[in-house]
């Protein structure tokens, strides 16, 4: 997963302060940081798989390689 809240930047580069968030934005990205903190603690709490292939999971993205052979099923 990635730690990366955001990809828009906080301020522009032209001096403007951000926007003010109304309560329901706050609220919704309180709620988004909880679900991301609640995932994190869930898959650290996980067994971790001994000699696995490693990387991203093959099933979710569709990328099935070991040693340079590839297969798609």
């Amino acid at each position: 997963m990635n730690d990366e809240t955001s990809k828009t930047p906080a301020g522009t580069d032209d001096g403007e302060p951000p926007k003010e968030l109304t309560p329901a934005a706050r609220r919704a990205l309180q709620e988004a940081e909880a679900r991301r903190q609640d995932y994190r603690r869930k898959e650290a709490a996980l067994p971790r798989e001994i000699g696995g292939r490693g990387g991203k999971e093959p099933g979710r993205y569709g990328d099935w390689e070991v040693k340079g052979l590839t297969s798609d099923f």
